[in-house]
């Protein structure tokens, strides 16, 4: 029995020794449960509401301050005729605008009832629902509360969905699974294939040829790169043909896009092979390091709007989160370069600093 303690012990020594295996045993179940537990939601918060009206009105400033005190909605600003929602939608300045009839107190008292309309961005097919099901349900606990029991009609919301009308889910989980797809293919073979040139002894030999360590890298993930493109290639094709997703802006663009992200990603793969040894661990690193922040805190599925303030400045850092608003507002919503020149700067931004971090670090590892 002595025997078998002293080998528990020793258990303890190597894993107390090891200070990547205690980082995961210890502070990944923490960073996993406040991850999941902010970031999983369907809620919607901090939903940017404009307002159209054609007069000051009694009833429309009550509404309005309803919809201001809930913890779902902010009335930005007004909006001084329906030519402008197209503009601040595409701005992404607004998430909703509520349009008010003429004459709107007078005609919810009148039996044909008032002219209202929810003007709503449904690139995203599940917080169009969201956002209308949340305002349509205050509008009418105020009717009730000023019309206990009366059988008018009332106030009836007409909802308008902008960019995607046929409410296609699709619409908003493609651009998603194209940062996601490129991500985690991209950084991974990358990692995984220097990783496995240090495994097997083969790096000392191609450091003996006559090329720079730089020239080096730099070839090995040449060819990857290709393989990304045509990887890019393949999701367009099956997003447009197969999945029904159109692109409704400039093809041109989106590649230009796509091509700084998967460099981006490509970098991260060499980062990730400067910090481990083995393939295992480089495949670890780049499917749990990548793919969760990706799924999590770049809005593919869970609006970032809606979690904590910390996580929104956080996802900030991601390149995902800025690829997937560039190729939303390029496929979805079809809007000109002019409008995605600031997610194209920070993905520049981003590129340059990976790349010069990762080739420094891989250099000063190599020598």
């Amino acid at each position: 029995m002595r025997e078998f303690w002293v080998f528990v012990r020793k258990e303890f020594y190597h894993i107390l020794r090891d200070r990547r295996t205690m980082m995961i045993l210890l502070i990944m179940p923490v960073v996993m449960i406040i991850l999941f537990g902010f970031a999983l939601t369907t809620e919607v918060r901090n939903v940017n509401i404009g307002v159209l009206a054609s007069e000051p009105d009694h009833a429309v400033e009550q509404i309005l301050n309803r919809l201001d005190a809930s913890e779902y909605f902010t009335v930005k600003e007004r909006l001084d005729s329906p030519d402008d929602i197209d503009r601040k939608f595409r701005g992404r300045e607004l998430d909703m605008v509520i349009a008010f009839g003429d004459h709107f107190s007078e005609k919810v008292f009148d039996p044909e009832g008032a002219a209202m309309q929810l003007v709503v961005d449904a690139t995203n097919a599940s917080m169009a629902q969201s956002y209308t099901a949340y305002a349509s349900a205050i509008v009418a606990q105020y009717q009730q509360d000023m019309q206990p029991g009366a059988g008018r009609k009332g106030i009836v919301p007409n909802v308008v969905l902008m960019y995607n009308p046929q409410m296609k889910s699709s619409y908003n989980f493609v651009p998603g699974i194209m940062g996601l797809t490129l991500m985690l293919i991209c950084a991974l073979m990358t990692s995984i294939a220097i990783v496995k040139e240090k495994e097997t002894g083969t790096m000392e030999v191609l450091l003996v040829s006559p090329l720079r360590p730089i020239h080096i890298i730099i070839a090995k993930m040449i060819p990857y790169f290709t393989v990304s493109c045509v990887n890019l290639l393949t999701i367009l094709l099956l997003s447009i043909f197969v999945l029904k997703v159109p692109v409704a802006g400039s093809m041109v663009a989106l590649c230009v896009v796509s091509l700084i992200y998967i460099i981006i990603a490509l970098s991260l793969g060499l980062l990730v092979s400067t910090l481990v040894d083995q393939q295992i661990i480089a495949m670890l690193f780049s499917s749990m390091l990548l793919m969760v922040p990706t799924i999590l805190l770049c809005g593919m599925i869970f609006p970032v709007e809606s979690m904590p303030e910390i996580l929104q400045y956080f996802s900030h850092l991601l390149p995902p989160k800025w690829y997937i608003m560039a190729v939303r507002k390029l496929m979805i919503a079809g809007l000109p370069v002019s409008f995605i020149w600031k997610e194209i700067v920070i993905l520049i931004v981003m590129a340059v600093l990976l790349i010069t971090i990762s080739l420094r670090k891989f250099n000063n590892r190599l020598e």
